[in-house]
């Protein structure tokens, strides 16, 4: 891990510094970035998800959702809603699609996502919600908090739309700190899977994504940084919990 990557405002904490391999011209460049590619490798997402989870992601995300609070019968907003691979495991835990609703700012995830999900879908960022206040009573988002431009900012806006008593809940890949795990880890991620996706994928850029999730992994700011911004947005009872020591669990409680 690397120290946090904070901007020229003392407020601001940046999950990663720039990756000027993929990008150029600062958040601009990297917002326009992470749009366009995952404009791009919408169709391929879930088959390589399920590739590099060896078919056992649905599980593990339905399992976290409950770990972390998840019940039937609540409001649920899924940030960063992808291709849906959190929010189809959210209604099997919260009974209609009426409950949840999905936010993301690629329209080719969206699309995606359309074709097995009924639930309402918002086009848009993390950092800026098209909500009323206190709605939610649980808010998700899985894998994309290397994504956001602020963390404080982002989580300022989860605290926002819960409703009193919420719970936010974000899920993270998280590698070891050092060692053979993370030397594995990074040979997984950024070797072995861009080379399959080259061979059972149809676009280019699908291996340049995974390159790019190791990147913005072995980048991101320290679980401890993760903690303390949710404590400062307002969050209480935060805390995080992990398994089989990859997958970070956040979760904090709006008072």
């Amino acid at each position: 891990m690397v120290s946090p990557s904070r901007g020229t405002s003392p407020e601001t904490l940046r999950p990663h510094p720039d990756l000027e391999r993929y990008y150029a011209g600062g958040e601009p460049g990297r917002r326009a970035f992470v749009r366009d590619i995952f404009d791009s490798t919408a169709s391929d997402y879930d088959r390589v998800e399920r590739m590099m989870a060896l078919g056992s992601g649905s599980w593990y995300r339905r399992n976290a959702l409950e770990r972390c609070g998840l019940r039937a019968g609540m409001r649920v907003l899924d940030v960063a809603m992808g291709t849906g691979l959190v929010a189809r495991e959210a209604l099997k835990i919260v009974g209609s699609p009426a409950l949840l609703v999905g936010l993301d700012p690629s329209v080719g995830m969206m699309r995606q996502a359309r074709r097995t999900l009924t639930t309402p879908v918002l086009l848009g960022f993390g950092e800026q919600i098209a909500s009323r206040d206190n709605v939610f009573d649980f808010l998700s988002m899985g894998y994309a908090l290397r994504h956001m431009s602020d963390l404080g900012v982002t989580f300022r806006e989860f605290h926002r739309v819960l409703k009193p008593g919420g719970t936010v809940c974000v899920l993270e890949m998280t590698p070891p700190r050092r060692g053979l795990g993370r030397a594995l880890l990074r040979l997984y991620v950024r070797g072995i899977i861009p080379v399959l996706t080259r061979l059972t994928t149809r676009h280019a850029e699908t291996a340049f994504l995974w390159q790019y999730f190791w990147d913005t992994m072995e980048t991101c700011v320290a679980p401890e940084e993760v903690l303390e911004a949710l404590r400062e947005a307002g969050f209480a009872d935060v805390k995080r919990s992990v398994e089989i020591g990859l997958f970070s669990e956040y979760t904090g409680r709006k008072p």
